[in-house]
């Protein structure tokens, strides 16, 4: 996807998902022959809970009427539009603040550390570790994902 691209489908994409109470989080084509996919990844902008499977529906609705209206991608595509999952990857202060109260492994250049998010801020995240809580800063972290644990 052209950078040209990218810009003009999160310029038109990012108030349709506001309007549908949800965040933009990531807008990608990936072109196969003469055909592509648009996947949009969206989410509840901050704070505890899930994405719902009406959420998405109503976000795809307002999402393919508003590439139908501008119409920024010559040719057919397949649009796709859907949560970041259960088990995300955290990469940003907001999805480590939606993740309180979930369990999570994150990386640093020492290893790996397992544990529950009780808070996060701006600069670091805490995580509940066999009892212990333990802040590490962001800048500390070279991966961060949620554990589904069944």
């Amino acid at each position: 996807m052209t950078d040209a691209l990218a810009s003009t489908l999160v310029e038109l994409l990012t108030p349709v998902a506001a309007d549908a109470g949800l965040l933009l989080e990531t807008v990608e084509v990936v072109r196969a022959g003469r055909h592509s996919t648009v996947r949009v990844v969206v989410d509840l902008p901050d704070g505890r809970g899930d994405v719902g499977v009406d959420d998405i529906a109503v976000a795809a609705r307002a999402i393919s009427e508003a590439l139908d209206r501008a119409d920024p991608i010559k040719g057919r595509y397949t649009l796709e539009v859907s949560s970041p999952g259960a088990e995300r990857e955290l990469s940003a202060p907001r999805h480590f603040r939606r993740a309180v109260g979930r369990d999570v492994r994150l990386t640093t250049g020492t290893g790996e550390v397992t544990g529950t998010v009780l808070r996060a801020d701006e600069e670091s995240v805490t995580v509940d570790v066999g009892g212990q809580e333990r802040a590490i800063a962001y800048a500390d972290l070279t991966g961060a994902r949620v554990l589904v644990r069944l």
